[in-house]
């Protein structure tokens, strides 16, 4: 979903959502495109409260350079512009925080191919598993279904952590999860701490999402003869990952039947196509023509998840 499909309903006033602790990583952290230029610039003729709220979690050393851009003279079209410009750089944290149902209704229907599971299962079961770009979760909790140890969700986004950690508080086998910040050049284990490393539809070849860096972290945290997963992966990174030694997985699809989302309701899925896939009007068309819960993966335009590559370490 890198390209902007979405319709992006969300104003400057609903970065109060984030607490300071996460304001602060944010303001530290550049994947976020919070750079301290056009933050100024969009938070100009803004009330006191969202001025305040920037100012207090830059760190000192920035502060002075943030009021002189504050008060730098620009056109009120120029300041829309940038404006605009970072609420759609935050909008995936910004559903995260304010809209976390309509997330849940959005990515609770995209089932993997249940063979996946029941092939994973047999190097889950007993082990001790890192998720890696966890998200709110999804693998995470398969992993313990399929009898892991213990699991280790890192995931950099603050927002999807609090899903997950909202998630785990009703779990009856949350203490077999630690959940932590990390990325994938960064993670938060000691060297071959864990028998398996997975990342489901969140590891690619591109660096700022794994890439080589990514892999040397995964290959540093996994024991020897351990293997790593990386399921559902996209299809420009299927020679970057046979390069890298994976082996292609690929289980078949029942003749005749296309994988689809599966969305609670209609109401749901049309919910989630007008917020998600607004630019995308083949998909609302679709619903309103089929009129049923369900969206074909060749609709969406992106594959279905019936494949993983894994390597053994």
């Amino acid at each position: 979903m890198s390209e902007v499909l979405f319709d992006n309903p969300f104003k400057l006033e609903d970065l109060l959502v984030f607490d300071d602790a996460t304001m602060g990583d944010m303001l530290q952290n550049e994947s976020f495109g919070l750079k301290l230029k056009e933050l100024a610039h969009s938070a100009q003729n803004m009330p006191a409260p969202i001025i305040e709220h920037f100012k207090r979690n830059l760190p000192t050393s920035k502060k002075s350079h943030f009021l002189k851009e504050l008060r730098r003279p620009l056109p009120k079209k120029a300041v829309e512009e940038v404006r605009q410009q970072m609420l759609d750089n935050l909008f995936w944290e910004l559903t995260y925080w304010k809209t976390p149902e309509l997330y849940e209704e959005l990515t609770a229907g995209e089932n993997l191919h249940p063979g996946i599971s029941q092939q994973l299962g047999q190097i889950l079961q007993d082990k001790i598993v890192l998720d890696a770009g966890a998200g709110s979760g999804r693998a995470s909790f398969e992993c313990l279904k399929q009898g892991a140890k213990q699991v280790f969700a890192v995931e950099p986004s603050p927002g999807l952590r609090h899903i997950m950690a909202q998630k785990l508080a009703e779990h009856p086998a949350a203490q077999r999860v630690t959940l932590a910040q990390g990325r994938f050049d960064n993670l938060p284990l000691d060297d071959h701490s864990v028998d398996v490393a997975i990342s489901c539809s969140a590891f690619t070849a591109e660096p700022e999402q794994g890439g080589e860096p990514g892999l040397a972290e995964l290959k540093r945290v996994t024991r020897p003869g351990g293997k790593i997963v990386i399921i559902w992966p996209r299809r420009e990174d299927h020679a970057w990952l046979k390069a890298q030694g994976f082996k292609y997985v690929r289980l078949p699809l029942q003749k005749g039947h296309e994988m689809k989302v599966q969305f609670r309701s209609l109401g749901s899925a049309l919910r989630c196509a007008r917020r998600f896939y607004y630019k995308n009007r083949t998909v609302l068309h679709y619903l309103l023509k089929h009129r049923r819960p369900e969206i074909p993966f060749s609709i969406l335009g992106f594959n279905p998840p019936h494949d993983y590559c894994i390597l053994e370490v």
